[in-house]
């Protein structure tokens, strides 16, 4: 019984009507995909679509799944393709081209599972004349909890924005006080208490919180939008509270405070990625179309300063023609007047795709050589 059940398994996962089935729902998962892009944006998409193993709708207040997510699409198409090698194609010459041809698909499927659950995307702006040795997220933040009492040095205990929407409470070796999260809102929008006299108080005693007022606003998925987090943050000493203060990335003075001989300050901003080595924004060149506002060319010549007293050296970034250093890359991906924007991506799997394609190609035009000379061989003889 278990035998004949394995083998009606096996005959479904080799199957070519599983093949079509399978492409066929993921033509249904690009196109569902691409119309709910204008409401929610490339990024939102990609999680909900793609990076998941199902489609999920929200039925009143319970998220409900309706449909494979690529994840899942993707492992059963590489599961069939592979199970159809193993079961059904045989070793030889004739096939050669084949065996090449979904070999490279199989990379295909692999380098899309590892880019999805490895790359990060982060941004770094520069002014001309300006070092940075760190880029910041485009989308999560994180609280900063900084010493600088050391004029030439600050300590920064980084605490993530989840710990902050789960309430957990940090307790660094570094901090003489615990961190304990309160109200946490994804996205608010903050007003001058004496421009909202009818809002409600906050939790906040300390800092800018007292004068401000928050209004909670829906999660924005529009690439032209970010969200604001906002959160209220207790500082619990040893013997007594150091008071409530709110965080976001929309104060924008310093929160600062003394305790225990030191100075603190404490800021709510964008994920921070340090590299062993820095780069300088030597100059910024933005070329427009004449008699238009039309950018037609910007580029950014940068300097890479090595940590270890190496050599500086200077490379020239622009469109399609990104920065490859140290495990990242460097792409050009916006300006503003004479600052540069530049999009920082870590991806172990980027040479993946062409390796791929390349493969799938040589396997096709190997097929067809193959097909051809038989052809011809055919045709000459007698």
């Amino acid at each position: 019984m278990m035998k004949e059940l394995l083998s009606q398994l096996r005959s479904v996962v080799v199957s070519l009507r599983l093949t079509v089935l399978l492409l066929a729902l993921s033509i249904v998962l690009v196109f569902w995909a691409t119309l709910d892009q204008v409401h929610l944006g490339v990024w939102a998409v990609q999680q909900k679509f793609f990076h998941s193993l199902f489609v999920f709708v929200a039925v009143g207040q319970i998220q409900v799944p309706v449909f494979p997510g690529g994840y899942l699409i993707g492992g059963l198409l590489l599961v069939n393709l592979i199970s159809a090698h193993v079961y059904r194609f045989k070793l030889g010459w004739s096939k050669a081209g084949i065996w090449l041809a979904h070999i490279g698909l199989i990379m295909l499927l692999l380098g899309e599972l590892v880019s999805g659950l490895v790359q990060q995307d982060f941004q770094m702006r520069l002014d001309e004349g300006e070092t940075k040795n760190y880029s910041e997220s485009l989308r999560r933040f994180e609280l900063a909890v900084i010493d600088e009492t050391d004029p030439a040095f600050d300590e920064v205990v980084a605490i993530p924005e989840s710990y902050l929407s789960r309430g957990t409470v940090v307790q660094s070796p570094k901090l003489p006080f615990r961190v304990v999260p309160g109200t946490y809102y994804a996205n608010a929008a903050l007003q001058m208490r004496s421009q909202a006299p009818g809002a409600p108080a906050t939790p906040a005693t300390r800092g800018m919180g007292p004068q401000v007022a928050v209004t909670p606003l829906e999660v924005t998925y529009a690439e032209n939008e970010r969200n604001t987090p906002v959160s209220f943050v207790e500082l619990a000493g040893p013997d007594a509270s150091l008071g409530t203060w709110m965080v976001s990335p929309d104060i924008g003075m310093p929160q600062r405070f003394e305790y225990a001989g030191h100075k603190w300050r404490i800021a709510m901003r964008p994920e921070r990625h340090y590299q062993p080595f820095s780069l300088t924004l030597v100059k910024f060149t933005h070329d427009i179309y004449p008699g238009t506002d039309i950018p037609k060319n910007f580029s950014s010549k940068v300097r890479i300063n090595l940590a270890d007293g190496g050599s500086p050296q200077e490379v020239l970034i622009y469109m399609n023609n990104p920065l490859r250093f140290a495990g990242l890359t460097y792409y050009q991906a916006s300006y503003d007047n004479n600052s540069t924007i530049l999009q920082v991506v870590r991806n172990p799997s980027w040479l993946v795709p062409y390796i791929a394609c390349a493969a799938i190609t040589l396997g096709l035009v190997i097929q067809f050589m193959i097909h051809l000379v038989a052809f011809a061989t055919r045709r000459r003889s007698p």
